[in-house]
């Protein structure tokens, strides 16, 4: 039930968000919004507000926002009032706000995080890799890394970097075990380790792995607001590089992507961790969504834009009919795509066996 709630609760906030976007800039303009609705398929309950359906749907997995004069199947009258009506540069604003408030949503998430407290692994070792150099020096589970080479450690993330960048040069580990401050010496070892955009790299390593002691860490307003830009920039290039990655073949699909299965199993571990938990990972998934958006594929965000782009450039609209046939194939290949991903899901998470199970029972 915790899962169930928390995926609703989340899906739900992102998309009111990416609606809203289109949704507000829409009225901005001039435009009349004809249905603004949260789901797909029949309406559960709604309302009508001046020109505007306001509905809740069947299928909470996305929405959308109706423009009026959206589309050449209902004759374009060209009123002042319909989409087509604007200027190019104001279609593509209004398509553009929905990815945009997902992006700034993600960075206020983000920034609010390490204002309220980041959850951040402390130095304690929780394990100790037989064979590896950690236990030939004499590491053991429980010891909290103090220094390394003479720079205090205070965080995990601190720790792997000095470690992984050592170049197999013996390291001094300052290391407390109860009361007592032990000093030690440690020969990593180099490892080729493959990274998430499918290359591979040396690295060094020692052979030790974090507990699951964590502290949180607030961090002052204006560092906060640094802080939440830096890791939302830093989020987009990683999931920029991975998707290259993915289309280059780099990265296998089945490894880089996942659906409302898997969405539905992350949302509920975040739940139980915690709402600072939930809150990141709303976050993730925000920025994700405004990404994947704008990719300059048909039905998308970013195809749209692309149809827009191409009007601009040629002084006239990409004609009603290659942009339905267009939209067609597009759909067509995001079903294609969606049914993969929903198979990968129900392989990763054991969907099959486990209903096989119920079944036999």
């Amino acid at each position: 039930m915790l899962s169930l709630v928390s995926f609703i609760v989340v899906l739900s906030i992102l998309v009111i968000v990416h609606e809203f976007g289109h949704f507000i800039v829409a009225k901005r303009m001039g435009v009349r919004v004809e249905k603004f609705s949260i789901g797909f398929g029949p309406e559960i309950a709604g309302i009508t507000k001046a020109e505007t359906r306001y509905s809740i749907s069947i299928i909470p997995l996305g929405g959308y926002v109706k423009l009026a004069g959206e589309t050449g199947a209902e004759g374009v009258k060209l009123e002042k009032w319909e989409y087509f009506s604007r200027p190019v540069g104001e279609r593509i604003k209004i398509i553009f706000a929905g990815p945009l408030l997902n992006y700034i949503l993600a960075f206020l998430i983000f920034s609010f995080v390490f204002m309220a407290g980041s959850p951040t692994l402390t130095t304690t070792i929780g394990k100790v890799m037989p064979g590896y150099p950690a236990e030939s020096a004499g590491l053991k589970t429980g010891d909290k890394i103090l220094n390394i080479n003479g720079k205090d450690v205070v965080f995990w993330e601190d720790v792997t970097k000095i470690i992984h960048a050592s170049r197999s040069v013996e390291m001094k580990i300052l290391v407390g075990r109860d009361t007592e401050r032990i000093n030690l010496l440690v020969m990593p070892k180099s490892q080729d380790m493959k990274t998430i955009f499918g290359s591979s790299k040396k690295i060094s390593i020692i052979g030790i792995a974090p507990s699951d002691e964590v502290v949180y860490v607030k961090y002052g307003f204006l560092k906060s607001i640094y802080m939440g830009a830096e890791r939302l920039w830093t989020l987009t290039y990683i999931t920029c590089r991975a998707l290259w990655a993915s289309i280059t073949g780099a990265i296998p699909v089945k490894e880089s992507m996942t659906g409302p299965i898997g969405i539905f199993y992350i949302t509920g571990q975040a739940a139980k961790l915690g709402l600072v938990y939930l809150l990141q990972l709303m976050g993730v998934l925000s920025a994700s969504l405004a990404i994947f958006n704008l990719l300059p594929v048909p039905v998308l965000d970013g195809g749209h834009i692309l149809f827009l782009i191409i009007e601009k450039i040629r002084k006239k609209p990409v004609s009603f009919k290659i942009q339905e046939n267009v939209t067609q194939v597009g759909m067509g290949l995001l079903i294609v795509l969606m049914v993969f991903v929903f198979y990968n899901d129900f392989m990763r998470f054991g969907i099959f066996e486990k209903v096989a199970h119920l079944w036999k029972k």
